[in-house]
Formats: C-alpha cells, sequence, structure tokens
C-alpha cells in the first residue's frame, strides 16, 4: 500500500516531469513560446486534477445510488474512463483554442496529441515508478479491510 505521503510525491512528480515535456515538445511542435505552453500545461493539469477529485466524487454518488457500489467491470471501467476524458477533451479544446488563439481544429488535434501523449506517458511513468519506489507489503490485508489504513492511501 502506498502512503500519502508516497502519493504526493507521486502526482507532484508526474505533473513536473509532464509539465516539462509539454512544455519543451509543445512549443516546439506547436512553434509558441514555451511560456505560453507552460501556462497552458499548467491550466490543464490543475484543470484535470480538480475535475478527477469532482468526477471521482460524482461518480461514486452515482455508483452508490444505482448500483450499490456493486464491483465494476471492464464495462463500468470504460464508461468511467471515457467520460472523464470527454469532458477533459471538451474543456481543453476550448482552453487551447483560446488561450493558444489557435482554430478548433488546431486544437482538437493538440488535444489529441496530449492525450496520446498522457496515455503512453503514463503507462512509462507509473511503471519507471514502482521500479524507483516499489510498493510496500508491510500493509496486512485485514488491516485494510478493518479500517486501519485511511481510503486515501488505498490503491486506485
Amino acid at each position: 500500500m502506498r502512503t500519502i505521503k508516497d502519493r504526493l510525491r507521486h502526482t507532484i512528480t508526474f505533473e513536473l516531469i509532464a509539465l516539462g515535456i509539454v512544455m519543451t515538445a509543445g512549443s516546439w511542435i506547436t512553434g509558441h513560446g514555451m511560456a505560453s505552453i507552460g501556462v497552458f500545461g499548467l491550466m490543464m493539469s490543475l484543470i484535470a486534477m480538480a475535475w478527477n477529485l469532482l468526477f471521482n466524487w460524482l461518480f461514486d454518488i452515482w455508483d452508490l445510488q444505482y448500483r450499490d457500489m456493486a464491483p465494476r467491470g471492464a464495462l463500468i471501467r470504460v464508461l468511467h474512463a471515457t467520460l472523464f476524458e470527454a469532458v477533459l477533451l471538451v474543456v481543453g479544446l476550448f482552453l487551447a483554442a483560446w488561450w493558444l488563439e489557435i482554430s478548433y481544429w488546431d486544437a482538437f488535434m493538440l488535444d489529441i496529441g496530449i492525450s496520446v501523449f498522457f496515455l503512453v506517458y503514463a503507462y512509462v511513468f507509473n511503471w519507471t515508478y514502482d521500479i524507483i519506489f516499489p510498493i510496500s507489503h508491510h500493509t496486512k490485508k485485514s488491516d485494510v479491510h478493518a479500517g486501519q489504513v485511511s481510503r486515501a492511501s488505498e490503491g486506485l
């Protein structure tokens, strides 16, 4: 189980490295300055983190109301991920078009590119993170079931 401190390190490291890559590659690909792309990346990062918190809270409320928090199979997980990403895609589209003063088509293509980047980046980052900071196996399952470990420190 990962601790809250470890999860904070994971989140901050994930976002800082991603922002550095997005600023550098985004500036090179789009021709916009690193500062402009960096601010755009930071805005999207903050929006994504806030949306993640809100969306998962709302999804859990829906799940409790209509499914009684039954185990989530593949269909529910695909629905969850698709709804989450669809909202970010729409927000990113309008934010990119406005902030970078580009067409909606260019903003859409940029948004798709960023989504593909984050799909690959998240896979590589999390694999690397698990190698550098292995998961502690000290927590017993009985402690988790007895409520000894906070929900925030459980795996996603």
